[in-house]
């Protein structure tokens, strides 16, 4: 395939994608508003949906009106092969390969986050502020996008240095070997997340003796899952939003509740959250989950391998030479396809799961606490409760609430 071809191929990948994204957000914003079901009589009144709607509608446009920025800039870098002068003109100042590929990132990364950065502070301050939902201050806001930066160029970078550094020295063989390096990061970071990472943005305090400890730690030990690390994170630093997760694997393994949670819950609910998170570890999720990530990175970076050494990407964006970095950008467009598709099919194992946990957490604890935290949740985060069946294939890694509350409460 000659450049010209491939640039044309590329132009159309980029156009797709967008027209699915699209088109689905709108079939799903365009759902009407549903009467309110019998399950949800106590917790939503019409003036709520109404609501939810609106916040449903106002993410929409913003949306859209960011992807079609996103879109036609990127469709203008491709179609004039602004990507490959601007890795010529950073070759001027490099003669190192290796330091040339880097700098290029990093400055795509910079323009990028730059250019996004308006819309980030448009979504945090106009419309989750509208709705009630942000708690975040402009020092927070500006401290995290500093913090970021910092890690994104001691571990990013850091991961990069090698990654591009075993393509330039390794050949195709570079995929196996940075293979197990990612492999071994997954793992770490599974690990150390709570310990090394999240403590920079968030502060963690352990649980306080009390009711809900002595009822966490009594279902624990009544499913054979002992548990000693439970946190509290001050999740209303930023939102009002309510969320619990599970983080590392045995002797490491941590609980953390947003404040939030503590906050909207009592006790019985928040255990039977706890119990569904238990599920997940019970049913092996979370370690397949690791399994099936390993493995699809390895499959993504042999497909690189195959790709990468090739002129024909690096002229298509406008390149002058054979160049690394090009080909990794035109290989994420070209993957996207074949990168959703897999998506589609790792969130229905993933609702899949989320079904086997509640079911697990109905049959070890209760299922109507569950069910009760769920609804609370849900009409407390305006969340939609009549997605449109596409959207939900293709995006949904959790199922939609009334099909949770089906099962839970049958």
């Amino acid at each position: 395939m000659s450049p010209e071809n491939l640039k044309y191929l590329l132009v159309g990948v980029l156009i797709f994608g967008f027209l699915v994204e699209k088109i689905l957000s709108f079939l799903n914003v365009k759902q009407p508003i549903p009467a309110i079901p019998k399950t949800l009589l106590e917790y939503l009144s019409q003036d709520k949906l109404k609501e939810s709607k609106a916040y449903q509608l106002e993410n929409f446009r913003f949306g859209l009106i960011s992807g079609v920025f996103s879109f036609v800039l990127t469709l203008l870098f491709i179609w004039n092969g602004w990507f490959g002068a601007i890795d010529t003109w950073v070759g001027t100042y490099f003669e190192n390969p290796l330091i040339h590929s880097v700098a290029f990132f990093a400055l795509i990364f910079i323009g990028s986050d730059i250019i996004s950065l308006p819309f980030d502070y448009y979504s945090t301050f106009v419309i989750e502020e509208k709705y009630g939902f942000n708690k975040t201050t402009f020092q927070t806001f500006f401290s995290d996008k500093l913090k970021g930066y910092v890690l994104s160029l001691l571990i990013g970078g850091g991961l990069l240095l090698v990654f591009l550094g075993l393509i330039h020295k390794m050949g195709p063989h570079f995929w196996w070997i940075f293979w197990l390096v990612a492999a071994a990061f997954m793992i770490l970071i599974n690990l150390f997340y709570t310990a090394w990472i999240l403590p920079l943005f968030n502060k963690l305090t352990p649980l306080e003796d009390g009711e809900l400890k002595q009822k966490i730690i009594h279902y624990a030990k009544s499913v054979s899952f002992p548990l000693d690390n439970i946190f509290v994170m001050d999740g209303s630093k930023r939102s009002a939003k309510a969320n619990a997760f599970f983080s590392g694997f045995g002797k490491r393994k941590k609980v953390v509740l947003y404040d939030t949670l503590l906050d909207q819950h009592p006790p019985d609910e928040l255990v039977a959250v706890l119990a569904h998170e238990i599920g997940h570890y019970k049913k092996k999720h979370i370690i397949l989950g690791m399994i099936t990530s390993i493995l699809q990175v390895g499959l993504l970076l042999f497909l690189l391998s195959q790709f990468i050494f090739s002129e024909t990407m690096s002229l298509a964006l406008g390149g002058q030479e054979w160049s690394a970095q090009l080909n990794i950008i035109g290989f994420t467009m070209l993957f996207s396809p074949i990168s959703m598709v897999i998506g589609i099919g790792m969130n229905w194992l993933s609702r899949k799961n989320e079904f086997e946990a509640d079911a697990f957490a109905r049959e070890t604890f209760a299922g109507k606490p569950l069910a009760e935290a769920l609804k609370t949740l849900s009409v407390k985060t305006l969340s939609n409760i009549n997605p449109h069946p596409f959207y939900v294939f293709v995006n949904y890694s959790h199922p939609p609430l009334l099909q949770r509350l089906q099962r839970l409460e049958s």
